[in-house]
């Protein structure tokens, strides 16, 4: 497997410059930083920080836990300002507004907790090579508008809440390139024609005798190659990869083809060229796979595939929502693996690039998923499709990712079941997310009150109870009624909303489990309790007898890999310390056939 400290691995050059480590750092409880322009005034500062940790964590260096609605970064760097290119700052996720400034002047201003952005600093930077950065952020801590997810408004942790995160959280970066560059590059795998979609944006386009040069290979072993000229700044090439015979011969077995238990990835390599002088180079890499359902089933590669996933909050004991390292984003796929789970759904939060990138490279299947607002309204309607936009922009060329699931539990739509203005904002996420991306699924609201979806998922903690098998067997029985199907025993939520029924989706079980496991005397809660491993693991395989004893059911997802703050109901710990033999756990998942298909 292929490590890397690049941000953006799906994009990459090798001239660029990481600007995490030590920052100056202040809070600006009274707002009074616009007005005395702390972007012009480095004195100010009175703390330091490591970014890219928020103050709220541990790695940080602060550990404060106190609500402070604004924060002030800055540092300098030394860069000298060249002819002919342009230097492009980034930030990978700054929580929730920021404003950037360099030189003292503003340079842009950035919306969305859990997306990167970037800005052209190329016209502000000073002619000395010494550069001044300032940013500020804005995390109003009791707006509930504010697509945060599990990051709590209050001011103390409980339930199934947890410290909110305010400031730079994802990895700040430069990049140098020409004035002509490759800006955006999308890669869409057509896997029944063996082909694959590059399009390329470039940021201009000044000179019509520019060409582009592609070169993909699999294996180190170059498959396809050539030059396209571009007449505008947007380019759409379908690419044959089909080239000889024994691509032919392998393509539609597990020789070529993406899953995750053959993580078969191309690596390409893009190559701007402007009257034979090459202006841009970058790297990515992409998975041939295809999903889609029907007939009830979750079909990979054209192929029925029973999801074996666990639910992870990408939680860290010493920093929050950033992984001390990427060995930490390893680590949890790892453990994930040896426990027999093919996948996870990252929950309430839009994780760091770098996990998918291992998730890529590991073989490991990611249900894709966004921080949600705790009300409904105009404003938390327009945040959660700004934020939305940028994910797909982002993260679309991944492989592992299969699903994208835009509403949990209702969370910002209170009234979906019978309220029908959410259930049109719905139905518009469904319909605005398959309009950017048409490779994977899309869940209209994971857990219950469904509109339209791809995947009736349901969430369900009765725990092996007998009805529980019921509960998923009412979706194959033709001949229950209508009012039958929809209704849900032992639970106050109806599976779809109120105007929507059934339409054959693969059903998958989406949160269940949670069994509470104290091994490190922190108090806290699970769904469930147990004493010691021999009970856990006897309860976990409780639990899951329930699940495989279904005909309905079609995947799971359990919860939940691990401990977080007050919840201990983690597979493993919040340190990630194993809670029992986790071969036990893997022996448990993998005694039970898939369900076989008729």
């Amino acid at each position: 497997m292929k490590k890397t400290s690049y941000p953006r691995p799906q994009l990459v050059r090798n001239n660029w410059t990481n600007l995490n480590g030590e920052w100056s750092f202040k809070f600006d409880d009274g707002n009074q930083g616009l007005k005395e322009k702390w972007y012009q005034n480095s004195d100010v500062y009175d703390q330091t920080i490591q970014v890219p940790f928020v103050y709220q964590s541990q790695e940080s260096g602060i550990a404060d836990r106190t609500p402070h609605d604004i924060v002030w970064y800055h540092r300098q760097f030394d860069l000298a300002k060249e002819k002919n290119q342009r230097v492009i700052l980034h930030f990978g996720a700054v929580d929730y507004e920021s404003d950037i400034y360099l030189n003292g002047q503003h340079v842009c201003k950035h919306i969305g907790g859990h997306t990167s952005f970037q800005t052209d600093i190329t016209d502000l930077l000073a002619d000395n090579s010494l550069q001044s950065l300032s940013v500020r952020a804005y995390d109003a801590h009791y707006d509930e508008s504010i697509p945060r997810g599990k990051q709590f408004w209050e001011d103390e942790s409980r339930g199934i809440w947890y410290t909110n995160s305010t400031g730079i959280w994802q990895t700040v970066w430069l990049e140098v390139v020409a004035e002509t560059y490759i800006q955006e590059l999308y890669l869409t795998p057509k896997f029944d024609e063996g082909k694959i979609e590059l399009k390329v944006s470039l940021n201009q386009l000044m000179n019509s005798e520019i060409k582009l040069q592609y070169e993909i290979s699999f294996k180190e072993q170059l498959i396809v190659s050539g030059i396209a000229n571009l007449t505008e700044k947007n380019l759409i090439l379908d690419i044959d990869l089909i080239q000889d015979y024994i691509f032919r011969k392998n393509y539609h077995g597990e020789g070529w083809s993406w899953t995750p238990e053959t993580p078969n990835l191309f690596d390409i390599k893009l190559t701007l060229l402007e009257d034979g002088k090459t202006l841009d180079t970058v790297e990515s890499y992409f998975g041939m796979r295809k999903v889609h359902w029907e007939n009830g089933m979750f079909y990979l590669n054209n192929k029925p595939y029973y999801q074996k996933l666990i639910l992870d909050q990408g939680y860290w004991p010493t920093g929050l929502l950033t992984a001390p390292t990427d060995e930490d984003f390893i680590q949890d796929i790892e453990l994930s693996k040896a426990m027999g789970f093919n996948g996870c759904r990252k929950h309430q939060k839009t994780e760091d690039p770098r996990f998918l990138y291992y998730a890529d490279q590991m073989g490991f299947i990611v249900w894709g998923e966004c921080a949600a607002p705790a009300v409904y309204n105009h404003q938390s309607v327009e945040r959660l499709m700004s934020e939305w936009t940028e994910i797909i922009k982002r993260d679309y060329n991944h492989p592992a990712i299969v699903t994208w699931v835009p509403i949990n539990e209702s969370w910002g739509v209170p009234d979906i079941s019978f309220d029908r203005q959410q259930q049109h904002f719905s139905q518009t996420m469904y319909h605005y997310l398959h309009s950017l991306d048409k490779t994977r699924l899309v869940i209209s609201n994971d857990g219950w009150a469904a509109t339209e979806t791809d995947i009736c998922a349901i969430h369900n903690y009765c725990h092996g109870q007998e009805d529980e098998v019921q509960i998923y067997d009412y979706f194959k029985d033709t001949l229950i009624s209508r009012e039958k199907l929809l209704s849900r025993p032992s639970t106050p939520w109806p599976i779809f909303a109120n105007g929507f029924d059934y339409q054959d989706q693969p059903i998958l079980l989406t949160e269940f489990g949670g069994i509470g496991f104290d091994v490190s005397g922190q108090p806290g809660w699970g769904y469930t309790s147990v004493e010691n491993a021999e009970d856990f693991v006897k309860d976990y395989r409780r639990i899951m007898e329930a699940v495989y004893a279904s005909t309905g059911l079609w995947g799971y997802c359990y919860t939940q890999l691990s401990d977080v703050e007050q919840e201990i109901n983690g597979l493993v710990t919040y340190d990630r310390q194993p809670k029992c033999d986790l071969s036990a756990i893997k022996a448990v998942n993998d005694m039970f056939h898939v369900p076989s298909v008729e």
